[in-house]
């Protein structure tokens, strides 16, 4: 009796410290892989390929060459971290000296290990050593770094996307980044406010272009997603001009223009910080007209004020706000462009504007290696 307990308390002891062996495993592995625990895993591993690679070489240096060593070496750069590594490059050059000694001088036939191969080897082992030290540094393993950049694309865009209107409106927007790259300096942020009478948007174009600009754009869409709709219209402006004093950064300025639409009436204010003028397209005369407020670059001084510019969309009116990578280029005046764009956009009158954002782009500025973006609001008849 006694001792059926005894053995039923050991099996289930033993039952109990696999299971716990088994999650601190599993555990392991998924903080390895989210760059958060130990990485003796993966350094075990790797030295483990370098005495295989040495006997390989020892045994058939035709086929598995001395050079051979880059492979774990070039692995630990990219798993490892700095204080790790040393040891798995200790380990390969014990393997090259081992390997020459077995095999002998390489002045004596082929395949054997030469001033090169040490070359080789070290010069990859010099700049495994960069790149983790780099990683440390900034604290982003490579098994992390392109998921966290897809994550942050993905919550610009989603930040970026227009409310959903009314049934008499149509929005839409398209952004290009400079260089085709996945990030731009040019963010839009949007909310309807009032109970949802009335559409905030905000089109800010940041200093800078392409990756330059991108992480002080990512920084600001967050922050002026926040300002927007918790301050009255008047105030986001001055509010946003503020923040960006505060970071003091080197090139620190902003374009921004801030709309403020009654869905119901069709009324708006247009807030302008240096940014280039808003397109009215009136459905009565067929004629584009300029519409901007009055006010200086944000980031620039404190105490800035900002007059905006009233106007109204009457039914088949459309407000087009874009940024100056759509119309700005070398060797032609910004008025030349704005002619061009408006141009352009006169051919989507008579069948209407939907999806006609990105179009724009392609055909006003498709190789303009700057950033680009273009919103477009029609108020349906």
């Amino acid at each position: 009796m006694a001792g059926g307990v005894g053995t039923e308390s050991f099996s289930a002891r033993t039952r109990k410290s696999a299971h716990r062996a088994r999650v601190a495993l599993r555990k392991s592995g998924v903080d390895y892989f989210r760059g958060d625990g130990s990485d003796w895993i993966a350094l075990a591993g790797l030295l483990l390929t370098v005495p295989a690679i040495a006997v390989g070489t020892i045994a058939s240096p035709v086929w598995c060459a001395p050079s051979l060593l880059v492979l774990p070496i070039v692995a630990g750069g990219l798993l490892l971290r700095p204080a790790s590594l040393l040891g798995l490059y200790a380990a390969a050059a014990t393997a090259l000296i081992v390997e020459s000694i077995v095999l002998g001088p390489y002045t004596q036939g082929a395949a054997r290990v030469t001033p090169g191969t040490v070359l080789t080897v070290a010069a990859c082992g010099f700049f495994g050593l960069i790149i983790a030290q780099f990683r440390a540094r900034v604290g982003v393993p490579w098994r992390r770094g392109g998921t966290m950049l897809f994550d942050l694309r993905e919550r610009i865009r989603v930040q970026s996307a227009l409310p959903r209107l009314p049934k008499n409106w149509h929005s839409e927007m398209a952004l290009r980044p400079a260089g085709g790259q996945s990030f731009s300096g040019d963010f839009v942020v949007a909310a309807r406010t009032n109970g949802g009478s009335t559409l905030e948007v905000v089109l800010t174009d940041v200093s800078g272009k392409g990756m330059d600009a991108a992480s002080r754009a990512l920084l600001l869409s967050g922050a002026f997603g926040g300002l927007l709709g918790s301050l009255p219209p008047h105030g986001f402006l001055p509010a946003a001009n503020g923040y960006l004093l505060r970071q003091d950064w080197d090139e620190g300025f902003a374009t921004s223009i801030h709309l403020v639409l009654d869905l119901d009436s069709g009324d708006y204010e247009l807030l302008s910080a240096g940014h280039l003028p808003a397109l009215q397209l009136h459905a009565g005369s067929g004629r584009w007209e300029e519409k901007s407020g009055e006010g200086p670059l944000l980031g620039v001084y404190d105490g800035a004020q900002f007059d905006p510019c009233k106007g109204s969309l009457a039914p088949g009116d459309v407000l087009m706000l874009f940024t100056d990578g759509l119309v700005e280029a070398s060797g032609r005046d910004i008025a030349e462009g704005i002619d061009r764009l408006t141009g352009e956009a006169d051919r989507y009158v008579t069948p209407g504007f939907q999806g006609a954002a990105w179009h724009l782009i392609e055909a006003v500025a498709k190789d303009v290696n700057d950033d680009r973006a273009l919103l477009l609001i029609c108020h349906g008849a």
